[in-house]
This record gives C-alpha cells, sequence and structure tokens, in this order.
C-alpha cells in the first residue's frame, strides 16, 4: 500500500472520530476553554508513526519535511513541537488538521473499563470548570450515550499498518519517524 493511501486511510479514521467528537460535545455542551492547551504541555504524551503520516506527507508536499526534520531531531524537549504558545485562537495547534490520534482523542473520548462500561476520559479543567456538563455527560454515556471509545480507533489505526502502530514514541519522536518514513519512500521513487 502506498503512502498516500496509508494517509488516506488514516485521514477516514481521523474525520469519524471528529464527527463522532463532534455528535457528543452537541449532545453533552462539553467543550474545551477557549486558547487552553494545558493537556499538550504535558511532557509524557506518546503515538504511533502513523497517526502522524498524515502530517509528514503534508510537510513533503509543501517542501517542509526536510525543515522539519531537522527540528525535530536537534530538539531535546519533550512538548509537542506543533504547539505554538503565542497563536490566537481555540487552540494552540499549529497543525490543529494534522494533529495526531491523541490529541484528538483527550477530552472526548472514552477508556473502557473492566466491567465493559466506557468511562469518559477528559481533563481537570473540564471536570471542575463545566462540572454540571461532565456529570450529565458521564450519566448520558451510562445510559447508552455514543462515545468514541480509544482502543476503537487505534485498533483501526493498526488494522491499516501494523509495523507503523506497533510502538508508541514520545511525540516528537513519531513524528520525526513519520516524517524520515515519508522521505524515504519518496528517496526510492
Amino acid at each position: 500500500m502506498s503512502i498516500e493511501e496509508k494517509v488516506k486511510l488514516v485521514e477516514g479514521v481521523f474525520d469519524q472520530l471528529d464527527q463522532q467528537i463532534a455528535a457528543l460535545q452537541n449532545a453533552t455542551s462539553l467543550h474545551c476553554k477557549w486558547g487552553c492547551g494545558k493537556c499538550c504541555y504535558k511532557a509524557d504524551i506518546e503515538a504511533t508513526i502513523l497517526e502522524f503520516l498524515p502530517f509528514a506527507l503534508f510537510l513533503h508536499q509543501q517542501n517542509q519535511a526536510e525543515e522539519w526534520l531537522n527540528n525535530l531531531q536537534e530538539t531535546d524537549s519533550s512538548i509537542c513541537l506543533i504547539l505554538n504558545p503565542t497563536q490566537n485562537g481555540a487552540g494552540l495547534c499549529s497543525q490543529y488538521k494534522h494533529r495526531g490520534l491523541i490529541c484528538r482523542l483527550f477530552g472526548y473520548s472514552a477508556r473502557t473499563t473492566k466491567y465493559g462500561k466506557p468511562e469518559l476520559v477528559t481533563c481537570q479543567i473540564i471536570k471542575t470548570e463545566q462540572q454540571e456538563n461532565f456529570v450529565k455527560a458521564e450519566a448520558a454515556i451510562e445510559q447508552g450515550l455514543d462515545v468514541p471509545v480509544m482502543s476503537n480507533f487505534y485498533m483501526q489505526l493498526h488494522s491499516i499498518d501494523f509495523e507503523l502502530t506497533r510502538e508508541f514514541f514520545p511525540i516528537n519522536v513519531a513524528m520525526r519517524k513519520a516524517v524520515e518514513t515519508v522521505l524515504q519512500y519518496y528517496a526510492y521513487r
């Protein structure tokens, strides 16, 4: 399967997730605080190579892959290099369209408990500043409101390419490896 085909499939998974998250947000009124991005500052965010393949292909198509690769190789920061704390807007992601799966899932998805029930995974800010909506959301999920389940989306990516989803890396390493994968692919074409 070509890189372009893989990216198209990954983007399809992302589109499906984005639609489910929008439906969840509409049903629960949960939302991120304008300009927050606090979750992006976590130092231990991990991702797979495949979830950043769309970003890497975009960089290649924009002739920016080498520059990004150099930046990713030179950084010793564990904070995501896509993060732009000076950006104005709802969030701080400078590549929102190309953010990874973990970035899409956090806040508006669920993990499955040992009893097989979905449990909302969100941030402390949403839990405390939107407590009423959060409690309503938990109750609605318990009553059967559809919520994206993290493991289901990782399995969808896994079915696209086992090798590129086999291992989780610190987010900047995952991005670097995705860019390297795209550059290596096109070096031989």
